[in-house]
């Protein structure tokens, strides 16, 4: 079974699904043979510079600081639930485009999950940018990745057109946001669903590919 996940790593919902797919899985007696894909989708794909999180929300959303405030407590709340220590205050919101190219990359080289974690804790629990070459190549270095490798891939274009690709086929599918997770491309769920959810469409989607291999 494959699980594709749309996600980008500046979505705090993104992160608290991540973890409620995990708790599925962990459970799931057919865990070694599921197989998760980290897919390319920017919340944000026109910022061009780097700014703080809570005054690109009041004005997208046209709130006051202390909507944000409240906004951001209620979602620090819900991702303590999951074990995760969120630190909304002094985030950052800016492009996200090379950390995905990044993240695609490391796929192909086994590295994509641990990466990918690294980001999101980095990110909500430790309050790192992960805008810059240096703030990615520092994140990939953690988790065992060469610097000069990491460095070359962001100075480099590839990867640009699959994360353009994965935001396509996300509209294709039906997502207008994420996270959203599609199971065999065949079941999806949108958003950070509760842990019921994923070990529903995790046991349809299973019985689905085994019935499937019986005919």
């Amino acid at each position: 079974m494959i699980i594709d996940v749309w996600a980008d790593v500046v979505c705090p919902w993104c992160f608290i699904g991540k973890r409620r797919l995990e708790k599925a899985l962990s459970t799931f007696p057919q865990r070694d043979k599921v197989t998760i894909k980290h897919r390319a989708f920017q919340l944000q794909p026109d910022i061009k510079e780097v700014v703080l999180t809570k005054t690109y929300l009041a004005e997208k959303y046209q709130v006051n600081a202390t909507q944000v405030e409240k906004l951001q407590e209620n979602v620090c709340s819900i991702a303590d639930g999951e074990g995760l220590c969120y630190k909304l205050d002094d985030t950052y919101s800016g492009n996200t485009f090379d950390a995905h190219r990044l993240l695609l990359w490391a796929a192909t080289v086994g590295k994509q999950d641990e990466l990918l974690e690294t980001l999101f804790s980095n990110y909500f629990e430790k309050s790192l940018p992960l805008f810059s070459h240096a703030d990615l190549v520092s994140a990939a270095v953690g988790v065992g990745i060469d610097a000069d490798l990491a460095d070359d891939l962001l100075t480099s274009t590839l990867f640009a057109d699959e994360v353009l690709s994965d935001r396509y086929l996300a509209s294709q599918l039906g997502a207008t946001g994420v996270p959203f997770f599609v199971f065999d491309m065949k079941y999806g769920i949108s958003g950070a669903q509760p842990l019921e959810a994923f070990t529903q469409t995790l046991e349809n989607a299973w019985a689905d590919e085994v019935a499937t291999t019986n005919q």
